[in-house]
């Protein structure tokens, strides 16, 4: 939730979000965002500051094919599934 919380924050449009668990028992969240570079430093440094955050990825490479002239840069999240009390 805090991950959806900075972007949203920023009144970015989140097109597509999907989250999973992968097998070493972590989560993976993938968002969709068409940000400026700026933004992509500001969101960084907030993702990383969330505990549970243990790598942030963006770029093309992370793409599927895309329709539109200009695709948004997906950012994927992984977080370790600790639990808060």
């Amino acid at each position: 939730m805090r991950i959806l919380t900075g972007a949203s924050r920023r009144g970015l449009d989140i097109p597509s979000v999907h989250a999973e668990a992968t097998e070493d028992g972590h989560h993976q969240a993938t968002l969709l965002l068409e940000v400026t570079p700026k933004q992509v430093g500001q969101l960084y440094r907030e993702w990383y500051a969330i505990a549970d955050v243990t790598h942030v990825g963006s770029g093309a490479a992370h793409a599927e094919p895309w329709a539109a002239a200009h695709p948004p840069t997906p950012v994927s999240l992984e977080s370790r599934t600790a639990a808060r009390a």
